[in-house]
């Protein structure tokens, strides 16, 4: 009975994240999860550290009994819980996404620790930046094509002989960074994010954006017969890490826009 009534005492006096403060801007996304007690045990943890928000894409199993019992009494969480289809719409309105691989896959992005990385997102949300923070299937962790989504990956410290943890394992350590970075107002408030003239771009322009792109490097047979896959996984990278705002975007469009005219035109000279 002493240990239960020790950790009801600690439950009571630890501070509580109001769900006005900077957290409500922060997803937790599992991506093709394949577990149902997985998605529970996801609720729980992040419910005692003072979070909320719970997004699943295209889940094996769910609904399923094993996520109630295994949430604990997380039910406030799981009433709010939000299901995708697919990982661009959960993360549409995103401005900020880092993903949790426990493996370096030659992707170039750039790598946080999860300290880091929670320090990076209390920034973002003191913004008003809606943030997501993906994990991947239990098996096979987020797949490159989910990681072309996110702006940074970030990698627990685990031992290199057993480094696979469980995945609401991994949810429950980023929680706590989470908690500690945002109840630690002492502190200095860590690294600031790359100003803009204007509000960063969401996930959804950013895919808008990345189609025009793609489709206007056709147009101007940039890739010459070569496979496009490369060239394209290097450019997302690079537009990624610069996190470009609208007005920049607009842009950009812009100038694809008359690269393709000049397409047009040079094809129709070549057909006269």
């Amino acid at each position: 009975m002493l240990p239960q009534i020790a950790a009801t005492v600690a439950r009571r006096r630890a501070p509580t994240l109001h769900p006005q403060t900077p957290a409500k801007y922060l997803r937790f996304v599992l991506a093709r999860t394949s577990h149902p007690g997985n998605i529970g045990s996801a609720a729980r943890a992040i419910r005692t550290m003072g979070f909320g928000r719970l997004v699943l894409v295209a889940p094996h199993r769910y609904p399923d009994p094993q996520v109630t019992a295994m949430a604990a009494g997380a039910d406030d969480v799981l009433a709010k819980l939000v299901v995708c289809g697919d990982l661009p719409g959960a993360i549409a309105d995103c401005r900020f996404v880092l993903g949790l691989s426990a493996r370096r896959r030659g992707i170039a992005l750039r790598e946080l620790a999860p300290r880091a990385a929670a320090a990076e997102i209390r920034a973002a949300v003191a913004q008003g930046s809606e943030v997501a923070l993906l994990f991947g299937n239990e098996q096979s962790g987020l797949d490159n094509d989910e990681l072309a989504l996110c702006h940074a990956m970030v990698r627990i410290p685990s031992v290199e002989d057993f480094s696979s943890l469980n995945l609401a394992q991994a949810v429950q350590v980023m929680a706590y960074e989470l908690r500690m970075a945002m109840l630690d107002e002492t502190s200095t408030p860590g690294p600031e994010m790359p100003e803009a003239p204007t509000t960063p771009a969401s996930s959804r322009e950013m895919e808008q954006f990345f189609a025009h792109l793609f489709r206007t490097l056709h147009a101007i047979d940039f890739h010459k017969g070569r496979s496009a896959a490369t060239i394209e996984r290097r450019l997302r990278w690079l537009f990624q890490r610069a996190r470009p705002d609208l007005r920049e975007l607009r842009v950009l469009h812009g100038i694809l826009a008359d690269a393709e005219r000049m397409a047009r035109i040079a094809g129709d000279i070549r057909e006269e």
